[in-house]
Order: C-alpha cells, then structure tokens, then sequence
C-alpha cells in the first residue's frame, strides 16, 4: 500500500510531537530515578509543553487524541514505579487477602520482626514499600483490594506482572473517564476535547499510569455517577458513587453538595422545593452501598485500625501543605514546637464549616452549579491539607474540565516541584520551592475567583 504523502505533510508536526513525547515517556518510564530532580524537571517540562501543542493543534480531532492517549500509557507497560513505592503496599495486601488474611488488622512489619513471611516475595515487597508504610496498618477502602487481589490472582509471584495487571486496570479506568467525561461535556454542551485536558495530561499518565496511583479508578466512578445522576438515574447513580468512595474516601466530603439536587414541584404554590425522600434514599443507597464493600472485612479491630490510620494523614504527616505550613510557623513561633497535634484538628473543621456553606446556601441545583461547588471543596480540603501528594490533585484537574476554571490545570504543572524533597538524602522540602509552587497556584485561583464574581455581578 503506497504511502499517503499528502496525509504525512498535514500531520508531519503532531506526528513528530508524538513520537518525541513517546520517547519522552519511555526516558521517564525506564531511565529516571526521582533522585535526578533536574531530568525530572526538563522531561515533565517539555512533555507539558508537547502536550499543549498537541492538544491546542488537534482538539477537533477526538480519535487521533484518543489513540495518542492510550499509545503514550502503553509505553509504561513494563516499567516499575519510580516517583511511588505505594505500589509495593498495594501488592503485600492482595496476596495478604489471597492467602487468607484481612489486611487492615496487620502491618506488614508485624510478619518480618518475627521472620515470618506470609506472602510470597515479603522480603521485597516490604524493602519496597518502606519502614514508613510498612509500619502502619492499610488504609485502601475495599475495591481497591479487589483490585490488589486481581492482581495477585493473575501474577502472584511477580512484582513486574503484579505491576502490569495493575496498570491495565488504571488505563480501562482513564477510558472509561474518557468515555463518560465525553458523554457529561456534551450533555453540558462544552467543547469535547475538554476532556484531554486530564486524559492527554502528562501529569495524569504519570501518576495514575506510571505510579499507579488509584485516583484514576475512583474519577471514573465519580464521573460515571455524575453522568446517570444528570440523566435522572438517580438510584444507580448512588450505587456507582458508593463505588467511588470504595476505591478512595475523598468522595464522601462531596455528599452534603446533594442536599439541593432533589426538587419537587408543590403544584399549590407553584414552586419548587427539597425531595427530602429522594434525598434520603439517595444517601441511604450510598451508605448500605458502602457498607456491604467493607463488610467481608467489618471487626472491631478493623474500626479501630482503619480510623486511627486515616486520622494519621490529619495530625502525623506532613508534605506539600500550603496553609497548614503556615500555621504550623506561627505555632513555632508562639509554642517553640510543631503544633501538628491541634493544627490538625482544627483545619478539617474550617474544611466541614465551608462544605455546610457551600451545600445550604449556594445553589446546586444544576450540574454546572454542582461541579463548580464540588471543584471548590475539593480545593479548599487540599488547601488546608498537612498532606498533598501529587496525585491528590487529580479529582480537581478531572471536575475543572466541566468548568472554565483553569488553577488545576496549572497546578498539574508546578506541583512537580514537590518532587524536590525527594532530591536530597533526607527528603527534606525547602519551603521556598513550596512557596513558589503554591503563589502560582493561588494567583491563578483567586483571579478565577475575583473574575467570575464580576462576571456574575454584571449580569441583570
């Protein structure tokens, strides 16, 4: 078959940009360790960069996006985590659940202080993951470790196929985001190739692919919710997001934002006003949803356990914050010690008081409405975070494709510079990097913010 000559020239330059970015990614997948944070830095760079190209210069051309986007995750297939060693937790609990055991009722250093080994390959699979991990109890809700346990099921004596399986699951999830993301755009007739924003985004393939972080599998039940919740399948759609929550906890700071979505009409008045029974039944399914996913694992000990690992992530560790660095200076400076203890106690609570705002007095009565207050108590949770990895972002760059706002998309870039702790042999962070980073992240969200107030005020 002859070549098409005249197809080359037309799309000579976003085929030589995905060539360029495929090789980029293999350099990233296969030959970078977090250490070289200056060829961390040039390569995540110049694939953001190719990434804008490419998207800016074929946005009307879905297909070719699509493929570009699932070629540059198979170029990860084979590769090992290198910016993560969660997955080596990941990994321990499958074959942990495989064999038997309930995962949330022992750590990983409780077997190898005895010299026990439970599951085959402990040694590595613990050198891996760290005395930090190691040391503490699972906090992975329940289909994550159905997920673990596939891959345990396909590859129980392989890290790498372990690995692999892993991924394949995280890429059907993009594609289903992709899917769904597509559906809900055009639903809100919003440009299509806002999706690509998060599928293209070098950011997203690198940290769900590439480190197989699991927010790429809550998004997309998240998502999928969200388009049947539109489309009135209300029911199902409380089923799906029990899903979401049941990969990852985060979706459950969403729920009080349903509270306006359920109207009823009261023909008297004419007017419309909350379908507390809808409401209720919305919220019941989730819970008893949830529920029934945690129940093969319910014992006391697994309460105990689980809610004392995830209170770690409020009052223990710190990494990447912006306002709690803040604070924690100011208890420095008044205490002479890190007030992490009652800082971490007080930031969720201005976090639960803007959620109760933004779910009884502002209308979420449409989805537009709903995405935008879901971006903002997103946003304003990683704000007052002691924690904020960079995977953490991605359900904020996912809801901002259905908004105009751009502050996720920025911050998907610049939070690379987090990975600077990692540059040094303590993994310290220097504070002026994570000033910079964050400057730059609420320049963009306070003139987003400043600018659609006067958008509003404007109109009659």
């Amino acid at each position: 078959m002859l070549l098409n000559t005249s197809f080359l020239k037309v799309k000579k330059v976003p085929i030589l940009l995905v060539i360029a970015s495929a090789y980029l990614y293999f350099v990233f997948a296969y030959q970078l360790a977090r250490t070289d944070y200056t060829k961390l830095l040039i390569l995540y760079t110049v694939l953001f960069l190719f990434f804008y190209k490419l998207l800016k210069d074929n946005k009307n051309n879905f297909r070719f996006l699509a493929i570009v986007a699932f070629l540059f995750r198979a170029v990860f297939i084979l590769a090992i985590p290198n910016l993560s060693q969660d997955f080596y937790r990941f990994i321990w609990d499958g074959r942990m659940i495989i064999e038997g055991f309930n995962p949330y009722l022992y750590t990983p250093e409780s077997f190898l202080i005895n010299n026990e080994l439970p599951v085959s390959q402990a040694e590595e699979l613990y050198a891996g993951m760290g005395t930090l991990n190691g040391s503490h109890f699972t906090n992975y809700p329940p289909l994550n470790q159905i997920s673990f346990v596939i891959a345990g099921v396909f590859a129980g004596k392989s890290i790498l196929g372990s690995a692999l399986v892993l991924r394949l699951l995280l890429i059907a999830a993009d594609f289903g985001t992709l899917f769904y993301g597509k559906k809900l755009l055009e639903k809100l007739q919003l440009p299509i190739h806002h999706i690509f924003w998060y599928i293209l985004n070098p950011f997203i393939i690198i940290e769900h692919t590439g480190n197989l972080h699991f927010e790429g599998m809550m998004i997309f039940f998240l998502v999928w919710s969200l388009y049947l919740l539109y489309n009135n399948k209300w029911k199902l759609s409380a089923v799906v997001f029990a899903a979401s929550v049941s990969v990852k906890l985060i979706p459950l700071i969403l729920l009080p934002l349903f509270f306006k979505w359920f109207k009823k009409e009261n023909i008297t008045s004419k007017s419309q006003s909350i379908d507390i029974s809808k409401l209720l039944t919305f919220y019941s399914i989730i819970g008893l949803t949830t529920i029934l996913l945690f129940l093969p694992f319910y014992s006391l000990e697994f309460i105990k356990n689980y809610a004392a690992t995830v209170g770690l992530w409020f009052q223990n560790f710190e990494f990447n914050a912006s306002i709690y660095y803040i604070a924690r200076e100011i208890g420095y400076s008044f205490r002479g010690y890190n007030e992490i203890a009652v800082i971490g106690k007080i930031l969720p609570v201005l976090v639960v008081l803007f959620v109760l705002f933004r779910s009884l007095f502002k209308r979420n009565a449409t989805l537009e409405q709903l995405l935008y207050s879901m971006l903002l108590v997103l946003s304003i949770y990683l704000f007052f975070s002691t924690t904020v990895h960079p995977w953490y972002i991605s359900t904020i760059l996912i809801l901002s494709v259905f908004t105009n706002n751009k502050y996720p998309l920025v911050w998907s870039y610049i939070i690379i510079l987090s990975y600077l702790a990692y540059a040094n042999n303590n993994n310290t962070e220097n504070l002026w990097i994570i000033a910079l980073e964050y400057f730059i992240v609420f320049s963009v969200f306070l003139y987003e913010i400043f600018k659609r107030k006067t958008i509003a005020n404007k109109l009659p």
